[in-house]
């Protein structure tokens, strides 16, 4: 079966990079939250990806569009910089090790001037990469990597059929700082529900002091139609936070998390209400802002519902 290109969903620091699909789906896809469950995961032929890079060489050196590639090649290549690549779909480095390093090595070769690539990534990817593997990925400008944590409540984390553990995603997380890659994390505020959510925000806090990451970004639980999640919502089987909540949730992170020197945000389009900056150095100001807009409690201060999105 030929391989279908998927739709780009990418962090948003990766904005000015090239996506280049590597897989499409993602291995872990049993977590009732996400617009990923019961996706297949579907493998690029290497020699396949190869030829992209070959393309894209020839249309940055000479403006050449070859009829074999797709228009989303050219639509993205033309807004290049030629400096970061982000490796797609949702957990690239699923993909073979021997095969990631040929992909990495072709990179380099045609683009010498290449800063970073990029990748999602779930604690299993990383635990199934040896920390020599993860530094010759390293070694080939493989810097930075995405992973979702959700949660540090190990009821959650089963609840929501993650298929890790709390300390498995600990592990992980030192495993790519040690081999020099950048490290970013994502947790989900709300996925305790109304019931679990002192306790969800506890333990998220504990679980991202213990990986210390480089980045750690807060989003908000949408309920994504189709969702085991979502069903169990319609069900009243789960009570969902209230934007208000939500924040009281990420105020309890703020105040808990113990990083060396991390730049932690609620930028994402799910949040309610962004905070952003270094901690710990800029913790009292991030935590006035929220204490502020808590203590309002006006829904004007908050992003509208309709303007949320994943």
């Amino acid at each position: 079966m030929a391989f279908e290109r998927p739709q780009i969903v990418r962090p948003p620091s990766e904005w000015q990079s090239y996506f280049l699909p590597l897989t499409s789906g993602c291995a872990n896809n049993t977590c009732t939250f996400c617009n990923y469950y019961g996706a297949k995961l579907r493998i690029r032929d290497v020699e396949e990806v190869k030829e992209e890079i070959d393309a894209l060489a020839l249309f940055r050196q000479h403006g050449i569009c070859l009829p074999t590639q797709p228009y989303i090649v050219y639509a993205v290549a033309r807004g290049w910089n030629g400096r970061r690549v982000f490796l797609q779909d949702g957990d690239a480095l699923v993909y073979p090790f021997l095969k990631l390093k040929q992909v990495l090595v072709h990179l380099n070769e045609k683009f010498p001037h290449l800063e970073r690539v990029g990748a999602y990534a779930t604690a299993k990817d990383i635990l199934r990469k040896s920390p020599g593997e993860l530094k010759e990925l390293k070694d080939l400008k493989l810097g930075i990597l995405y992973m979702g944590v959700e949660s540090g409540d190990e009821e959650v984390l089963h609840k929501v059929r993650k298929g890790i553990t709390y300390q498995e995603m600990v592990e992980a997380g030192k495993r790519t700082k040690e081999a020099g890659i950048t490290l970013s994390v994502t947790v989900i505020l709300g996925l305790g529900g109304v019931e679990g959510s002192e306790k969800h925000a506890l333990a998220t806090a504990k679980i991202l002091s213990e990986i210390d990451p480089d980045y750690a970004g807060a989003l908000t639980l949408i309920l994504v139609p189709g969702t085991p999640l979502a069903e169990e919502a319609r069900q009243g089987r789960f009570h969902p936070v209230t934007p208000f909540q939500s924040l009281q949730e990420l105020k309890m992170i703020v105040e808990n998390v113990r990083f060396t020197n991390c730049f932690f945000s609620s930028m994402h389009a799910s949040n309610y209400f962004t905070v952003r900056g270094w901690l710990p150095r800029e913790k009292e100001s991030m935590l006035a802002a929220l204490e502020h807009v808590l203590a309002k409690r006006d829904p004007a201060l908050l992003r509208s519902e309709y303007s949320r999105g994943l």
